[in-house]
């Protein structure tokens, strides 16, 4: 009997990880490593026999290269690949392209660990002409402003990764298919926290490395029957 498989896939190392700065919505590329991380993804699923029917990713390129990649690897890129930008990466307001370092010492450990661990906090929003909002960016442009982020929590990036989990991922689950979701840290451990029901407290320790891949496998009501970690 088929069951329906969820595969959420961490990207891999990107330039900003790499360097210790804070990414959000920056669209930057994966690093060597991180491409190095992302064929990992494809080895693994092929030594595992799991080959996705349909692949979901951010609209971040870090996410969509890293899928492309493992895909590629998995020699199994025929696959339809769909793309919302509710599945990128949390949006870290004013601290996007700040080292971490430095914004630690700026606003002190205690407020820092809020921010980045914890589910309702936010860090400080951009200003709306800023640069950096993604309102300038002419691949939003068709988006409705007041959708798009100047700052969020993970409260907030959870709910958007919900919304389009519920509409338009978990139509394919229900017909017993085996999903693969490219995407981000804190997107991913939004939909987590809601699939294995971790509290707000417990979610703050909760990580997902680069390049892991998780598979939960679902019955026929939806209801996680197994969860493997993958690691290469």
């Amino acid at each position: 009997m088929s069951r329906a498989r969820l595969i959420l896939v961490r990207h891999g190392q990107s330039v900003y990880n790499q360097k210790n700065i804070f990414t959000g919505w920056t669209d930057v590329d994966l690093s060597q490593q991180g491409k190095e991380e992302a064929k990992k993804v494809g080895l693994l699923l092929k030594k595992n026999s799991i080959y996705p029917d349909i692949c979901f990713t951010s609209w971040l390129k870090r996410a969509i290269h890293t899928a492309q990649i493992a895909l590629k690897e998995l020699a199994w890129e025929h696959i339809d690949s769909l793309r919302s930008y509710k599945l990128n990466e949390r949006h870290y307001g004013d601290w996007q392209g700040r080292d971490k370092d430095e914004v630690k010492k700026e606003y002190g450990a205690e407020n820092f660990l809020a921010v980045r661990r914890g589910y309702d906090v936010a860090p400080p929003p951009l200003h709306v002409n800023d640069k950096r909002c993604v309102a300038n960016d002419k691949k939003y442009t068709h988006i409705d402003k007041n959708l798009l982020p100047l700052h969020e929590s993970l409260k907030d990036t959870k709910k958007r990764v919900l919304e389009y989990y519920k509409e338009q991922i978990v139509p394919q689950l229900q017909e017993q298919k085996t999903v693969l979701i490219s995407a981000h840290g804190n997107s991913l451990r939004a939909l987590a926290m809601e699939l294995e029901k971790i509290s707000k407290t417990d979610i703050a320790s909760f990580e997902i490395p680069t390049g892991e891949i998780i598979v939960y496998t679902f019955d026929s009501d939806m209801r996680i029957i197994e969860k493997n970690v993958l690691i290469g």
